[in-house]
């Protein structure tokens, strides 16, 4: 049996170890520098691109389709491609309605490019392959951003091209055929001269997220299986070497870039707990240009531009909070005034506090609410209902960990027959869709608490899936789930009996506020972490799961399934002829 009362220190990223680069002055390294140490594979992702003998003329590239990030991407691809020398395009010679067409000799004219690398975030057709005007007889041509690009290199949003099927198609059919040709943009009206075309050299950098990268490969297979793929990485791993340097000189990098303030050594830690919020792991840090960019330029506010303090940075955080909670304080207003009903002290048999993560459409950021989850049992056949399921309010992941916690207890039992009671699992007060299987754990502690009629405490919250061998995995939203928890135990006041029961796999993903770093420091609230269903249910009920030398769950339960067995027993005989039970026990 594993359980673990965590201390307050591993409730947070450890930062002691950075202190010493955090007292270092940043000079900030070069951005190529820099950039290739944290998108090492990217750079060699354009290296092949650029390549004269490079396999393919066209990059798909997994970024997040930001003005910022395009910035960075579009920056290390001029760093990383050569031009060739030689001019592309040409000159058209206008004369009336008749157009000719010079290849380029010198950088003179419209149409004359040096092989530019042009980046666009969105495109429309006349933007892209130029357009024809007419005015008063007189005819102009106007290059697009392919005129620009040829010879060089053309990077665009992928979900430009995806929401525009015929420019697409225009587009590769001229990149394939390395010609360039003058088309209306209006198919019920064709071009009032002939133009004649280009020669034309394009590579094609297409970014885009996961989804935007499905949608293409499905609609071009076979140009997404011979371009080239790499990632724009999004966060990186402190336990490689040197990753700590490079994280700080990626921040000073930005920062110098934007104009932006710094951090002073012990604002360091603080946007590294932060930084650890929004990855999600303690070993992971972000990379996103936005985010960090985000927590620079709200500190600067408070900073007017200067290096900011620790308590400048958690400042901006508390306003940030703040600003944006009015729907978290109304959700907990509805638990205070127990509109929904939380119990956070007693003891409930069959009754839990399960952690649920709640994001609504439009609301900047996701929040933890206790989840009051109960389970009745009575005299059946053995089916296990899952409420949630028959009113078609439960998805297929939650039906699928309900499923599984079932066949553990099944599995434990060791029955040679049917169990002799049915029951009913319901998160109560809960009027939409409910999904996954993060509580899993609570709904089999619930179930077992019922069964075994033993109480749960009511000061106990808990999240975690659970297998079909009692293991407890890891789930996601930790630091939103207890916080949730904390605010509302805090708000009626601690009883020092308080906490919550998370996932050991978990205890990594941690970064959570001060005050409930304060809180477990003096023993008013407290976190565990455990590693099985047997190491959650003694917090729970005070009684172990299975053992010798005292009572355990598992023993109360074969105990009712006995005695429940024994009643069916008495009325074996159909109702009419049950006076016959009579002999039998006498």
């Amino acid at each position: 049996m594993t359980i673990n009362q965590l201390s307050w220190r591993v409730l947070v990223p450890e930062t002691d170890s950075w202190q010493s680069l955090f007292d270092t002055p940043l000079s900030p390294a070069s951005v190529e520098d820099t950039f290739e140490t944290v998108q090492a594979r990217l750079c060699y992702g354009l290296q092949q691109l650029c390549h004269p003998w490079g396999y393919s003329d066209t990059l798909l590239l997994r970024a997040t389709e930001d003005r910022e990030s395009l910035g960075l991407i579009a920056a290390a691809v001029r760093r990383t491609y050569t031009p060739s020398g030689t001019l592309a395009g040409g000159h058209y010679l206008i004369d009336g309605h008749h157009i000719t067409f010079t290849p380029a000799q010198d950088t003179a004219g419209d149409f004359t490019a040096a092989g530019e690398v042009v980046v666009a975030e969105w495109v429309e057709n006349d933007q892209l392959f130029g357009c024809v005007r007419q005015h008063n007889q007189e005819i102009t041509l106007q290059p697009g951003l392919l005129h620009r690009a040829n010879g060089g290199i053309l990077i665009l949003s992928m979900r430009s091209v995806l929401a525009q099927p015929l420019l697409w198609l225009r587009l590769k059919e001229m990149l394939s055929q390395q010609r360039f040709e003058w088309l209306s943009s209006d198919e019920t009206r064709p071009l009032p001269v002939s133009i004649p075309g280009m020669a034309l050299n394009v590579k094609l950098i297409l970014t885009g997220d996961r989804e935007a990268m499905a949608d293409f490969q499905e609609t071009e297979p076979d140009l997404a299986e011979a371009a080239i793929y790499c990632e724009f990485e999004e966060s990186l791993d402190i336990g490689q070497e040197g990753a700590r340097e490079a994280w700080l000189n990626w921040i000073a990098t930005i920062a110098q870039q934007h104009k932006l303030p710094l951090p002073h050594a012990d604002a360091w830690p603080l946007l590294l707990r932060e930084a650890v919020r929004y990855s999600g792991d303690q070993h992971i840090l972000p990379l996103s240009p936005a985010w960090i960019q985000r927590q620079l330029k709200e500190t600067a506010i408070i900073s007017n531009g200067d290096a900011f303090t620790g308590e400048q940075f958690r400042t901006m955080l508390d306003q940030r909070e703040w600003r944006e909670n009015y729907l978290v304080e109304r959700m907990q207003d509805e638990i205070l005034q127990e509109q929904i009903l939380i119990e956070t002290e007693g003891e409930q048999v069959g009754q839990i506090n399960a952690l649920s993560v709640i994001e609504f459409p439009g609301h900047p950021r996701a929040f933890g609410e206790p989840s009051r989850i109960s389970c009745v049992v009575h005299i059946g056949d053995g089916e296990f209902t899952d409420v949630e399921r028959k009113a078609e309010l439960g998805g297929n992941i939650h039906a699928k960990g309900m499923m599984i916690m079932q066949a553990f207890l099944m599995s434990e039992l060791q029955l040679e027959q049917q169990i002799p009671f049915s029951a009913s699992i319901t998160f109560e007060q809960s009027y939409s869709e409910v999904d996954g299987d993060s509580a899993s754990l609570a709904e089999l502690c619930a179930l077992i608490s019922a069964l075994a009629d033993v109480p749960i405490r009511q000061h106990l919250a808990m999240t975690g899936s659970v297998d079909q061998f009692g293991r407890v995995q890891p789930v996601g939203g930790l630091n939103e789930k207890i916080e949730g928890f904390f605010r509302i135990c805090e708000q009626r006041g601690f009883t020092g009996d308080q906490g919550v029961i998370i996932p050991t796999p978990n205890v990594q993903h941690l970064s959570l506020h001060q005050d409930i770093l304060d809180a477990v420091e003096h023993g008013t609230f407290s976190l565990w972490a455990v590693d099985s269903v047997a190491d959650a249910l003694p917090l729970l009920t005070n009684v172990i799961w299975d053992g010798e030398g005292r009572p355990t769950l598992i023993q109360a339960i074969q105990e009712r399934i006995a005695q429940a067995s024994q009643q069916e027993g008495r009325h074996r005989y159909p109702w009419p002829l049950r006076w016959l039970n009579w002999f039998n026990h006498n």
